[in-house]
């Protein structure tokens, strides 16, 4: 097995929703809080949007809270922070993100997650990372940098294997 950034395949692959508001594909986060770390605001929207915490029960809730801690305790890598080009930007306001990468070195993680659209995302799949992926604003981007700084595949070649909802 390779290796597994946001993978459960030999390819390399990253979890996607597909956003309500503008039906594009990107990567699951949200709005930090005023005083929160970022590693908080991206469980919770992880959480909400990629596996629809929102509707879980309580117990389902304690598993899926068990699950996120192992893979949001863990270090992470800063792949990019400031401003961003984004459709909700005007000249008076305007869009700066922090977009990080956590890293399922052995897949466990990822394979006892089961993946369901909540929240804010219509659908969530499995894409691959190559060079045709096509996801909101500069997300796209944001994955071309995971893959150079993980040294993963990014070309058209990688494989269209994705598990999918």
């Amino acid at each position: 097995m390779g290796p597994k950034s946001c993978c459960r395949s030999h390819h390399n692959q990253v979890k996607a929703i597909k956003r309500k508001d503008c039906g594009e594909w990107a990567i699951p986060g949200g709005m930090v809080d005023p005083g929160e770390k970022i590693s908080a605001t991206l469980k919770r929207e992880f959480g909400e949007e990629a596996l629809n915490s929102l509707q879980k029960s309580s117990a389902e809730k304690r598993k899926l809270e068990e699950q996120l801690h192992k893979l949001f305790s863990q270090e992470h890598l800063v792949i990019y922070k400031g401003y961003v080009d984004d459709p909700r930007n005007t000249d008076n306001a305007w869009m700066e993100t922090e977009a990080v990468n956590y890293h399922d070195e052995t897949g466990e993680i990822m394979d006892n997650l089961t993946l369901e659209a909540g929240d804010d995302a219509g659908k969530v799949k499995w894409v691959d990372i190559n060079d045709k992926l096509k996801l909101y604003a500069s997300h796209s981007q944001f994955i071309k940098l995971v893959a150079e700084k993980r040294d993963a595949h990014w070309s058209e070649d990688s494989g269209t294997d994705c598990r999918g909802l």
